[in-house]
């Protein structure tokens, strides 16, 4: 079984953004059973601290807008979602100024970042005007589709499947409809505790 360590990159950064039940019967007896939920929501700095233990892997998002600009961000809150069809999502900030444009395009492309890619998901996360300054693309069908970094070990192409509001984000669903890989191992960087970790797999004792 292939599993993965997390080993905290060499320099952290910037920190991230990124009802009630009643019983309708009584327990059985010999079980433990859950109390009632409180009324309210966990208070936002609670839930924040808590997530930021979840490690994430981090990407970066980029579409074409409508006049054909490259638009991208930085993403962490990415998961494939379906096998049949192959559909994945990224969860996008309402507040995000390139949201309305990847909420609205008909393709985007997912770019899976390694350890050699941490400038690379700074960038993606600065000022929009110097996002893709200086950033070499990949040339080839995918890249009519939406821009492709060239420097990023796997790349998926997709369709806009679906939108989805939920609560200040919006869950923008694709369809995968190509792969581009560099032939080198893909992904590996994450964000957890609120900086980069780099995951690799763990040692299997002999």
């Amino acid at each position: 079984m292939n599993t993965t360590s997390l080993l905290p990159a060499s320099a952290r950064t910037h920190s991230a953004r990124l009802g009630s039940a009643a019983h309708d019967s009584p327990p059985v007896e010999g079980s433990t059973a859950p109390g009632p939920m409180s009324s309210g929501d966990i208070a936002a700095d609670e839930f924040r601290s808590a997530m930021a233990s979840l490690a994430a892997p981090v990407t970066v998002v980029t579409c074409y807008d409508a006049t054909g600009a490259p638009r991208g961000l930085t993403a962490s809150a990415v998961s494939s979602l379906s096998l049949d069809p192959p559909l994945l999502l990224v969860c996008l900030d309402r507040n995000s100024r390139t949201h309305d444009v990847l909420a609205s395009a008909e393709a985007f492309a997912l770019h899976l970042l390694g350890p050699e890619n941490e400038a690379l998901a700074r960038r993606f996360a600065g000022p929009t005007d110097q996002r893709f300054t200086n950033v070499p693309l990949a040339a080839g069908p995918t890249s009519r589709h939406a821009p492709q970094l060239a420097n990023c070990a796997l790349r998926l192409t997709c369709i806009r499947h679906d939108v989805i509001e939920a609560g200040d984000h919006s869950i923008l669903v694709g369809r995968v409809t190509a792969s581009d890989c560099l032939g080198r191992p893909a992904g590996g960087l994450v964000w957890h505790h609120r900086g980069f970790a780099h995951a690799r797999p763990a040692e299997v004792p002999a």
